[in-house]
């Protein structure tokens, strides 16, 4: 059964009266939505800057989400002023519903993001209650994110109830540092990204992520988006083979348009996966040292790459090692999902 919450959105308490909300319209809302997000990181010193092509990927429809259902958008007379979305992922045999919201800076203060955050809550509960998704058993949770050096930030989460699960790193790398030399075992050599491949890469990282902290089971959705999205260049891209079995990849990505509005040029090591078979062997440096080298190859000053602060894997003593430093620290927050008046919990 889908849930129909119109009504609710378009009555939202606490909203001032020059302001409104309503759902999400997909793709209508993406290049206001954009600028929405430019803004918010402008203020708060973050480094995305999404297009609406960009955000035409992270918000498309899947089977546990629909944008034009899970979003709810507040604008005023001058723009959107901020929205808000719910996305149930299944980890780990949990289902997780993710809240990520923005509020424009002139908008602040004003009860909008505390307002957003009840409908998001209220949701949910009406998403655990009423859409046949995952399995019915599973526990349910919500789940949101902050960076520990947004004092604003941290102060509404520590307003909410919401405990720390997990602390993760953004870390950041000077290319202009010497990088060390990291050759490969014999026997395992980089190959180019071939279309006929490109199941078999992504196999191979769905499987290496599922010894991370509770992956997200991912969909054909994420499969094709991972080869299609904008910004995707498998020619960045370094995986390792031994003979016809994918050992371990890096996913390296630039994106020109974010790194020109953040005045920067930082090019990004996503996925960095090493089979568990294939583990302690150094397969991981050197697939990473061969990624420096390619993102300074094409002029990049700055390798950023996330970690999980916990990783048991060891790759955050790993990239400490091969020169990676801490840069922003990512805090995530849980609290079993309430009932639709705030009270209890849902399996």
């Amino acid at each position: 059964m889908n849930v129909d919450t119109t009504a609710e959105r378009l009555a939202l308490p606490g909203l001032a009266p020059d302001v409104r909300a309503r759902p999400f319209r997909y793709p209508a809302d993406l290049a206001a939505m954009a600028e929405l997000v430019g803004a918010v990181s402008q203020i708060d010193g973050d480094d995305w800057f999404p297009t609406a092509d960009v955000l035409a990927v992270h918000w498309r429809s899947t089977p546990l989400f629909s944008p034009e259902r899970d979003c709810l958008v507040v604008e005023d007379g001058a723009a959107m002023a901020a929205m808000v979305s719910v996305e149930p992922q299944v980890r780990a045999g949990k289902m997780i519903h993710w809240v990520e919201g923005w509020v424009r800076p002139d908008r602040r203060r004003q009860g909008i993001g505390r307002a957003l955050f009840g409908w998001a809550e209220r949701h949910a509960f009406e998403i655990a209650r009423t859409r046949a998704i995952g399995s019915a058993e599973l526990p349910q949770f919500m789940g949101f994110g902050i960076v520990e050096s947004n004092p604003a930030a941290m102060a509404f989460a520590g307003s909410t109830g919401y405990a720390r699960v997990r602390y993760g790193f953004q870390m950041h790398r000077a290319l202009a540092e010497p990088i060390a030399d990291k050759p490969f075992p014999a026997g395992i050599e980089l190959r180019p990204v071939r279309p006929e491949h490109h199941r078999q890469i992504w196999d191979a990282d769905v499987e290496a992520f599922q010894d991370h902290f509770e992956p997200r089971d991912r969909d054909e959705s994420d499969f094709v988006a991972a080869f299609t999205a904008p910004n995707v260049e498998t020619e960045l891209w370094r995986v390792a083979w031994y003979g016809d079995e994918v050992v371990g990849s890096v996913m390296n990505q630039i994106d020109p348009d974010e790194n020109a509005k953040a005045g920067l040029d930082i090019g990004w090591l996503e996925h960095v996966s090493v089979r568990r078979a294939w583990r302690g062997r150094g397969v991981a440096s050197a697939l990473i040292v061969a990624s420096l080298h390619a993102l300074r190859e094409r002029g990049m000053t700055i390798a950023s790459l996330g970690v999980d602060g916990e990783n048991l894997t060891g790759a955050l003593s790993l990239y400490e090692q091969l020169g990676f430093r801490r840069h922003k620290t990512w805090i995530t927050y849980r609290k079993p999902l309430p009932d639709g008046e705030g009270r209890g919990q849902v399996g």
